[in-house]
């Protein structure tokens, strides 16, 4: 098997890609690419499409060398990768409802973000109008006595984004879970077809509410290494400090849930006022209590006065106070113990496989952290920890985000000591010749990665992958063999986004 730097020299290098290589291949390179990625040499980071082509980010875990092949469909079909590689199997079926490009020998050519609700089929293509509401969609079928199945969603109780669940139990034991997702589709890649940087960014900043920072921040850096260029270092820190706000809120946030689901409701009101401190202390710092559009291509829209500074400090200090309380509260609850504990457990083979990132990941035993593993600054100039399990329970998923929580107040503080002064933002200037670029950024769930080609100071073609696209098909694997009542636990324990994989 060659190494992933041979693997490129088989294809033409694609100039003007930044900052890992692409190369085009042939057929033959693709399919020892699926071989390396089958045989757990390589992981998937993300497999999308054009009309007539189709491309695949991979990274070498060993030496986290990352690189992008293309395959060139001018007969509209390629060769499965999910034919060996079960993680790629919903990215080949997502291409083909956006581009009509067949996955050939796929063992699941279904729909997956086309309910046939649109009106047109293959709309990022060669569209093709059509009324029909077509069949309903296939789940897959398990078979044996006593079998009920149970559907659950797409609408849910609350406030929560629209999703089915068709769970298949034997009593109370559940032994099969398959969803059905994509109702939260709003086309946003077509959407960025032509859109300028400004409008771009906004687009890529409403993929998943939650992630706003993580995906502005990744869009941001995938059009500064194509366009060339260097983010003055105060708007270098102050994104730093914008994405460890977002993540302690979110994590605080998901413990709090989580006891919830356990009927644990205190920790989700304690939780939750802390987590509230967190974005009244952003409100305060950038204008918008989920820091939504400060970061742009270039740099930053705002600056950090001193009454930011002042409002980030007290609600650090306020979490060291309370913070501390609860995770003893937590660990020393008993009842809440047996619902967390061998719960929804994922092995650490299968994370691998799935290079489950986040939380997700670190807590069966995978320690890829987009921050330490491809080191962008400034945190290649800062101390942390990335906390990593192999329990692989709902309990540990908690332990992983306590662990991290401390991590970014640690890391808040050392961007606040350090902050350094300057310009807020370059200009993200404008070539004529098409460039690409492609960036990874380490939101609170995990890596997002965003693959764009500018061209002409517009985006030509921009592709955004959530951590959720490899963290959903998990949630199936783990649920089976629990209970259906430990489902909603589990679930919360994943909190994967809907939005942010439906796009």
């Amino acid at each position: 098997m060659p190494s992933l730097i041979d693997l490129m020299l088989q294809g033409h290098e694609v100039q003007h890609h930044s900052p890992w290589p692409r190369s085009a291949v042939d057929a033959a390179v693709w399919n020892v690419a699926g071989s390396g990625l089958a045989q757990g040499r390589w992981s998937l980071l993300g497999l999308w499409g054009e009309p007539a082509t189709v491309h695949m980010a991979i990274i070498d875990a060993q030496t986290a060398e990352i690189a992008v092949i293309s395959l060139d469909c001018p007969e509209r079909h390629y060769p499965s990768i999910g034919k060996h590689h079960p993680p790629a199997l919903r990215l080949e079926r997502a291409i083909h409802d956006l581009f009509g490009l067949v996955a050939e020998g796929s063992p699941d050519p279904r729909p997956w973000l086309d309910h046939n609700r649109w009106g047109t089929r293959f709309p990022l293509a060669d569209r093709i109008d059509s009324l029909s509401n077509g069949l309903p969609y296939r789940f897959l079928p398990a078979e044996g006595d006593g079998l009920h199945q149970i559907a659950v969603g797409p609408v849910h109780a609350g406030i929560i984004e629209p999703g089915h669940f068709r769970f298949t139990a034997s009593g109370e034991t559940v032994v099969r879970l398959e969803q059905r997702l994509g109702y939260t589709h709003k086309g946003i890649e077509g959407l960025m077809i032509g859109a300028d940087l400004d409008r771009a960014v906004q687009l890529a900043a409403r993929v998943s509410g939650d992630s706003t920072v993580a995906y502005a921040f990744a869009f941001s850096r995938a059009v500064e290494a194509a366009l060339e260029i260097a983010v003055p270092d105060r708007a270098v820190w102050l994104r730093a400090l914008l994405a460890e706000l977002e993540r302690l809120a979110h994590h605080l946030g998901d413990i709090g849930a989580i006891c919830n689901d356990a009927s644990f409701t205190l920790m989700h009101a304690l939780c939750s006022v802390l987590r509230e401190d967190v974005l009244r202390a952003s409100n305060t710092a950038f204008g918008h209590r989920l820091m939504r559009d400060v970061i742009v291509p270039g740099g930053v829209t705002r600056d950090l006065d001193n009454n930011g500074t002042k409002a980030i400090r007290a609600a650090l200090d306020n979490i060291r106070r309370r913070f501390p309380a609860l995770v003893e509260l937590y660990d020393n609850t008993a009842s809440l113990q047996d619902r967390t504990v061998d719960t929804g457990m994922l092995k650490p083979a299968l994370a691998k496989q799935y290079a489950a990132g986040g939380y997700i990941g670190r807590a069966s035993g995978r320690s890829f952290d987009a921050r330490r593993t491809l080191a962008y600054p400034p945190y290649d100039s800062l101390s942390f920890d990335v906390p990593v399990l192999s329990e692989g329970d709902v309990n540990a998923r908690v332990w992983i985000r306590v662990r991290e929580v401390e991590q970014s107040l640690s890391l808040i503080d050392q961007i606040l000591d350090r902050l350094p002064g300057g310009p807020l933002r370059a200009n993200a200037g404008q070539l004529r010749e098409p460039r690409e670029g492609m960036a990874i950024v380490e939101g609170f769930r995990g890596d997002v990665l965003v693959w764009l080609r500018l061209r002409n100071g517009r985006i030509e073609r921009c592709h955004l992958r959530d951590p959720s696209w490899f963290q959903w098909p998990l949630l199936e694997a783990v649920i089976e063999g629990n209970i259906v009542a430990d489902f909603p636990l589990c679930n919360k324990s994943f909190n994967c986004s809907y939005s942010g994989h439906d796009l």
